[in-house]
């Protein structure tokens, strides 16, 4: 495809790399400068180009800005919290980028606690990091982020009299805690890499420089964070490397003592920690990798009693403690399911759920003597509900329910498909569709993740409603090196097995198309991060399968990154990737690492993106892998890169600018797989087809 405006072309440098007797050419090296002003013009024209590509897509992209608009609910209200005799919550205003912090006392009026949409004023960028209320109620400890670099300053707000105290605290992190005392904080700090590796104490009144530095973790695999147990009896830090875990505790009433150790660190054992009166319960993964329940008394017995033994075919996930009840969610096939058990009887139960693929988390909740359970419910074609359950009688009450203009959920259908990786493992996939989508393949729309064992979760996205209702398919694979089927998946997907990932994912492409749901001229793929990461490795093993790609902010340049401990992330990721600096790793990385095997072939339609303010993955990465795209590929299919120069890694941080984002680009998905954003359908007017033997989306 042809361009009138043309792409700009990025200045040669002969910087060969030398590593185990392997040369890597890296013409590109100089764009890691940023204060060489090469740098940024280079970014502005691919903006430029990229903005001049994108012209003849203008209209789709506003027609679908003003559709995702319309099915946002602009004046709502959150789920309420409960804390004593307060309810907290957000709410946003029609117009207004960011939320509003309230709260409301049993029978009062609202307070406005923060008004992000004032303090967001002059900024292109902003967002609250952290809020943390003292524990009487009458002080705001709350983090800001203005400008994408997840480098937050902690301010305190009095909320009897809305003013702000002295007190500023710079260079902090997403760690927050308060003491029981009301004038004691705890905070995590930023090394020069970017590692929150020190906690600090701070009282109210008192300069920063006094501030005692309680813990430093000098181990730059680990990170360390910091909160308050929902019993509010302890403060602890949580350290944790990819594969170790240590927590230490110390009592909330007494800030000024020492912490102590929960369970001394063994490599290759995780556990985290909930504190019940008297005891702690853990979850360890020291005799199965699924992870085991065990309860241990408060004054750090080393003997640990088993409450819930491992299971070869399920992990436990996540643990919280309430009063008189214990809530544990496991995954087992794919799917998370709570499970609660009644303390003082040892009687348990599961919460059954309405739809056979959903996505299902524990809410936000405050409140220890209580016998409701918060959790939150959506599914590919359920918007998200939250829930109070009632442990003791088992009946749930609906709190919210996300509203969303013109959406009928009966108007589309969502199921569970397998591929079969290339080794014989089924791959889950969850697919939804409009149930009227013309029969045969059509547009696909294919998302994935895998790594670091996050989960790609089949929850609800009132954006992606714009493309089914245009005829497309949605696609998330379940692959490898998430958390998706639990802690064994995650393991055969990272290191060494690294390669699983990308294989899963080109079998799900496989199987779309062989199903009758996708061609590959049809077929688009998007991933984020490490997502962009396997967007990169997998166009480079079959860039045939695909029409179009997205990578967001992609992590492309893997062994340069990987071989620079000054970066952000790098060492603490040594147990994720593997170390390039050992040969047997190196080799690994060399083999799929997206910019180092771009080749001479043809590669579908790419836009690519990147944020100039990015800790996560710099700026310069997605920027490179363009580059020399753009000097070796064979066709004349659209690349593109756009740089967002005020933000970082999540992009824009207004609710409207993510739309923006969001609709430019399935504007440009449109545009590439040739898909016009005409006039959507008005839903209910098509009768929905059964899902007959051999039509689309009726695989087994």
């Amino acid at each position: 495809m042809l361009m009138k405006k043309t792409a700009p072309i990025a200045k040669r440098e002969d910087t060969i790399l030398e590593r185990h007797g392997d040369l890597r050419e890296d013409p590109f090296f100089w764009m890691r400068d940023r204060q060489d002003p090469d740098v940024l013009a280079y970014l502005e024209a691919e903006n430029e180009y990229t903005d001049a590509c994108m012209e003849p897509a203008r209209s789709w992209r506003e027609r679908l800005y003003e559709e995702m608009v319309s099915r946002m609910q602009e004046d709502d209200v959150s789920a309420p919290v409960r804390r004593a005799d307060y309810v907290y919550y957000t709410r946003t205003e029609k117009g207004k980028q960011y939320s509003i912090y309230c709260r409301r006392r049993d029978g009062g009026e609202e307070e406005i606690l923060l008004d992000s949409n004032a303090l967001s004023e002059g900024f292109e960028y902003f967002q609250v990091g952290v809020a943390a209320v003292s524990p009487d109620q009458k002080l705001l400890a709350y983090s800001l982020d203005t400008d994408g670099s997840e480098i937050l300053t902690v301010y305190v707000k009095d909320l009897d009299t809305g003013r702000l105290l002295e007190d500023r605290i710079v260079n902090t992190y997403y760690g927050l805690a308060w003491a029981a005392d009301n004038r004691t904080l705890f905070y995590n700090v930023l090394n020069e890499s970017r590692r929150p590796y020190k906690v600090f104490r701070h009282v109210l009144g008192t300069p920063t420089s006094e501030d005692v530095e309680v813990y430093h973790e000098e181990d730059d695999r680990f990170e360390v964070d910091v909160d308050r147990t929902r019993s509010q009896a302890y403060v602890f830090l949580q350290i944790d490397s990819q594969t170790t875990s240590e927590v230490r505790y110390l009592d909330a009433a007494n800030p000024q003592g020492q912490f102590r150790v929960l369970l001394p660190r063994s490599q290759d054992v995780e556990y985290v920690a909930v504190h019940h009166p008297d005891c702690w319960f853990v979850r360890i993964n020291d005799t199965a990798r699924t992870f085991r329940l065990v309860r241990m008394k408060e004054g750090g017995a080393e003997e640990l009693e088993e409450v819930i033994a491992p299971r070869s075919d399920v992990t436990l996930e996540e643990l919280d403690v309430y009063e008189d009840h214990l809530v544990v969610i496991e995954r087992e096939l794919g799917l998370t399911r709570l499970r609660i058990r009644k303390l003082s009887t040892g009687e348990e139960h599961y919460v059954a759920q309405p739809e056979s693929v959903y996505s299902l988390g524990a809410g936000e909740s405050e409140e220890f003597r209580t016998s409701l359970l918060r959790y939150t419910y959506s599914s590919l074609a359920t918007t998200q509900e939250w829930y109070d359950y009632d442990m003791n009688t088992r009946v749930k009450t609906l709190v919210k329910k996300q509203e969303v203009p013109g959406y009928c959920a009966e108007e589309y259908e969502s199921k569970r498909l397998f591929a079969t990786a290339p080794d014989g493992t089924r791959v889950p996939v969850s697919v939804v569709y409009r149930k009227d989508r013309p029969a045969g393949p059509g547009p696909c729309l294919l998302y994935g993740y895998g790594a670091y064992g996050h989960s790609s979760e089949p929850s609800f996205g009132t954006e992606r409603i714009s493309l089914l209702d245009r005829g497309f398919a949605y696609a998330i694979a379940h692959i490898r090196g998430g958390g998706d089927l639990g802690k064994n998946w995650h393991d055969a997907g990272r290191m060494k097995n690294k390669v699983n990932t990308f294989t899963d994912f080109i079998a799900t492409a496989e199987m779309l198309i062989g199903s009758g749901l996708a061609v590959p001229e049809k077929l688009a793929i998007v991933g984020g991060s490490a997502g962009g990461l396997l967007i990169g490795a997998v166009l480079n093993m079959r860039p045939d399968l695909f029409g179009a790609a997205v990578a967001k902010v992609p992590f492309v340049d893997l062994i340069s990154t990987m071989l620079d401990p000054s970066l952000p992330l790098t060492v603490g990721e040594f147990e994720e990737w593997g170390n390039p600096a050992e040969e047997e790793s190196y080799r690994a990385m060399r083999a799929y690492s997206p910019y180092d095997n771009v080749a001479p072939r043809c590669y579908p339609h790419l836009l690519v993106t990147a944020g100039l303010n990015d800790p996560r993955v710099s700026y310069w990465e997605p920027a490179k892998w363009v580059a020399r795209l753009r000097a070796t590929k064979l066709d004349g299919n659209y690349l593109l890169l756009h740089t967002n120069l005020g933000a970082g890694h999540f992009g824009a941080s207004g609710r409207y600018e993510r739309l923006k984002e969001r609709a430019y680009d399935y504007s440009f998905i449109c545009l590439a797989l040739g898909v016009p954003v005409v006039q959507r359908r008005e839903v209910g007017r098509v009768k929905p087809r059964s899902a007959a033997k051999g039509e689309a989306g009726a695989v087994a």
